[in-house]
């Protein structure tokens, strides 16, 4: 029996050798078992810290598919079917997928005694290896469970304890969890917490260190709603001497401001010029490719209509044509809206726009195919030929068209083909030189950086596609300043957050033991699960609740340290 466990051990601890010096990303052990080389920061949600790699073992996650149950159905007398309809395979791969209790203590048992020396010579890592190399400890494993014991156990876990460069010892790791509930009387004391750190041991002198984390824009829930979102603004408390649970976080704590951006949220300052920057990447992607999705018009009016609008108005209009693209920059002003992004809207508004510029702005709100395009293109250039206007451009335009209506000046335009993916090139070589000028007019007005420091971005050498990849880098790093500069003033609506909005994740750890011998006991809450194989049921009494306050899920994680004999 022993000799079998030893062989058992030997044969797991090779194959966890083998991921970690090859580093390869997973294996399969024994059919069923899926061991998983990972980030333990990324895969354990705040029950392990730091970003260091951990095995992680799982139930291999079966593959259903949903046309088992159908296949007779399928081939009825009455019905046919292409070969695509019989044929195609939908597999639909669960999450994650635990393991029984059992068999995590056997896997953490294997582990422990595949570091430990003394054991078994034909266990020791060293004789895995030549005489003349020294093995370097195994990575920490975490094995998923099933939290079908009474402790509700979600997690087992084992890492080495090293002195020096010898492993003295192996630190076992449970965690155990319990589903949603706005009780705070079903959490545990503080009191209570260290005293089961001192049942397990014994410490003559023990510290109590919480973290907090609050959530100043992201993902949100209104009137039982969940409002997605990918960008997010979150601030970390992290302080000593904790004396409550749910305290909190004091005026000594360290305070770190974290910022995720993701172009495209709807609530974001910059939301109505990144839509521009995609009607900018839906012709682009059209010319690659050669078909558009057009998006939703924004003016009811037809490009035509508004593009032969705007030609008459310059024909009849008495004022300078200065005046004319003062005007017309406080009408588009008046289409984007005034709400939070009423401040960035005025510091990134324009008062100069040309004639290509503003001819851009009502193509791009109501284009809805090639036609239209190449429609509105014919008038402008009909009226460039014939003299109805003498437009004013920006010197510095680049745009096929601002040359035409360079030459219009001197009544010598080159003859223009406004056929197949002509005017989509046109229209776009239109916006890139508008919203570069955009992206310059805030960056420089702002005095945040230099022509200079912007040519990489600006360069127009380049061919159209690599132009606007280079303007949608621009723009995500238009994105993070946005989004700092309006959370780092911490405006008195952001302020009023941390006063009055419930933590959503709150931890406090009670430690003792220094260096590769320190243990902890730790205590976290959190609005979500921090376990991902794990279905919990909400209590009734969170259900039915009309309270604010807030429902946490609550994690426990204890650790024990294996000490091996000299």
């Amino acid at each position: 029996m022993g000799s079998k466990i030893i062989a058992d051990a030997v044969q797991f601890s090779k194959m966890l050798r083998s991921l970690q010096d090859d580093c390869k990303d997973s294996c399969i052990y024994e059919e069923d078992i899926q061991i998983l080389r990972v980030n333990g920061g990324k895969h354990l949600h705040n029950i392990y810290t730091g970003d260091r790699p951990v095995f992680i073992c799982e139930k291999t996650a079966p593959q259903i598919d949903p046309e088992d149950d159908k296949m007779d159905e399928t081939h009825s007398d009455d019905e046919t079917h292409s070969d695509d309809e019989t044929n195609h395979e939908v597999k639909i791969e669960l999450g994650p997928q635990p393991l029984t209790i059992m068999k995590a203590r056997q896997l953490l048992s294997w582990y422990t005694m595949s570091q430990n020396s003394i054991v078994s010579p034909a266990v020791s890592p060293a004789d895995l290896l030549p005489p003349a190399v020294s093995p370097a400890p195994l990575l920490p494993l975490w094995v998923r469970c099933d939290m079908a014991d009474p402790a509700g156990t979600t997690w087992l876990g084992a890492e080495t304890a090293c002195t020096g460069n010898k492993v003295s010892g192996v630190k076992l790791y449970s965690v155990t969890c319990a589903g949603s509930t706005v009780d705070k009387g079903a959490f545990i004391t503080l009191d209570e917490l260290k005293q089961e750190h001192k049942r397990r041991h014994h410490p003559s002198l023990m510290v109590a260190r919480g973290t907090a984390q609050y959530n100043l824009f992201g993902s949100t829930v209104v009137e039982k709603t969940a409002i997605e979102s990918q960008s997010s603004v979150t601030v970390d408390f992290r302080w000593s001497h904790v004396e409550t649970i749910l305290e909190t976080p004091p005026l000594s704590s360290m305070a770190t401001l974290n910022i995720k951006v993701s172009s495209g949220d709807m609530r974001s300052p910059m939301y109505l010029l990144y839509r521009e920057l995609e009607f900018l990447q839906m012709l682009a992607d059209g010319l690659r490719t050669g078909e558009t999705e057009w998006m939703e018009p924004v003016d009811s009016r037809s490009a035509v209509q508004m593009t032969r609008e705007y030609l008459d108005e310059l024909q009849n209009t008495v004022k300078t044509l200065q005046d004319q693209s003062t005007n017309e920059a406080v009408k588009v002003k008046t289409e984007m809206g005034t709400s939070e992004t009423e401040i960035f809207n005025s510091l990134m508004e324009r008062g100069d726009l040309d004639f290509i510029e503003q001819l851009w702005v009502r193509m791009k709100n109501s284009v809805t195919s090639y036609q239209d395009v190449g429609d509105c293109l014919k008038m402008v250039i009909k009226a460039l030929q014939y003299g109805d206007i003498k437009p004013w451009i920006h010197r510095d335009s680049s745009s096929s068209l601002s040359k035409l209506i360079l030459q219009s000046y001197h009544h010598q335009m080159d003859h223009v083909s406004l056929t197949g993916l002509t005017p989509v090139h046109m229209l776009l070589e239109m916006g890139l030189d508008k919203m570069r000028k955009d992206y310059i007019n805030y960056l420089i007005g702002q005095d945040l950086t230099t022509l200079n420091h912007l040519s990489y971005y600006l360069s127009t050498v380049e061919d159209l596609q690599e132009q606007v990849i280079r303007l949608r880098k621009l723009h995500h790093l238009l994105e993070i300043m946005v989004t700092c500069s309006t959370f780092l003033c911490l405006p008195y609506d952001r302020l009023f957050l941390l006063t009055q909005e419930q933590a959503v994740f709150w931890g406090v750890e009670v430690s003792s033991g220094n260096g590769p011998r320190e243990v902890k006991t730790s205590l976290l809450l959190s609005d979500k699960p921090l376990v991902e194989h794990i279905i919990f049921e909400t209590d009734e009494m969170t259900v039915n609740s009309a309270s604010e306050d807030a429902a946490y899920f609550t994690t426990m994680v204890c650790c024990s340290l294996v000490n091996f004999a000299a």
